[in-house]
């Protein structure tokens, strides 16, 4: 029986948490990157000028809130007359959105209770590969969601301290979906560090896995077969 095999029928239930836990991040991740594309509160500005109205910056609209709780949200006219870094944005965005959903398509077959990958010759290594696969996607979308987020962060913290702007002109602060955007990153990174764990810890098992030694039966009446180191 090959040793792939073996671990396959009984596997480390420390393996199994990674895995579980690797697609929970994974998944949760995908959800915190899409609500941080889809919201309208990368950016906040309130003014003493209004105080009855607040303005909010997102990706594809901008939103004027009243205080009475009306929302008026208009979209970006053009893709071209977009701001370099809310351009920037929104492209990291959507290529982190396919690269996460990506990961998390090829890591759930990869589950040891999943099954798939049924009728290869050696099903543990097509589980493995899918997995990590899927867990370097989660890395990559974890870093291109980090980018966009902490640039706009940054420009932020320095337009907010920019000294030439007179203190009478409003300025923009840091709204929920930053945050939101932070927290899907490190989810990104945390999902793909287990997988890949998980990937090496079976790929250590899978080396120290025991083989068994074929018997040989030897028929009545007949000597057994000697093996060439034996006329040596």
């Amino acid at each position: 029986m090959d040793p792939d095999t073996l671990i396959g029928a009984v596997m480390d239930p420390s393996i199994e948490a990674l895995e579980l836990s690797g697609v929970f991040f994974s998944v949760a991740a995908w959800l915190c990157s899409l609500a941080t594309t889809l919201m309208s509160t990368w950016l906040t500005l309130s003014s003493d000028l209004l105080p009855t109205e607040s303005f909010e910056l997102g990706l594809w609209e901008t939103c004027v809130v009243q205080d009475l709780g009306s929302v008026g949200c208009r979209p970006y006219n053009s893709l071209l007359g977009l701001p370099p870094d809310i351009k920037l944005a929104r492209i990291l965005m959507c290529v982190t959105l396919a690269a996460g959903l990506l990961g998390v398509l090829l890591a759930i077959p990869g589950l040891h209770v999943v099954n798939s990958c049924h009728g290869q010759h050696r099903d543990l290594s097509c589980k493995r590969a899918m997995k990590m696969v899927g867990g370097l996607l989660c890395v990559v979308a974890g870093i291109l969601g980090l980018i966009p987020v902490s640039y706009i962060a940054h420009l932020t913290v320095v337009r907010f301290f920019d000294e030439s702007v007179p203190e009478v002109v409003p300025r923009w602060e840091f709204g929920d979906a930053l945050f939101c955007g932070w927290t899907a990153g490190v989810l990104h990174l945390v999902a793909g560090t287990l997988l890949l764990t998980s990937c090496l810890c079976l790929h250590k098992e899978t080396c120290n896995a025991p083989v068994p030694i074929p018997l040989v039966r030897v028929q009545p009446g007949r000597p057994p077969i000697k093996t060439r180191s034996e006329y040596v």
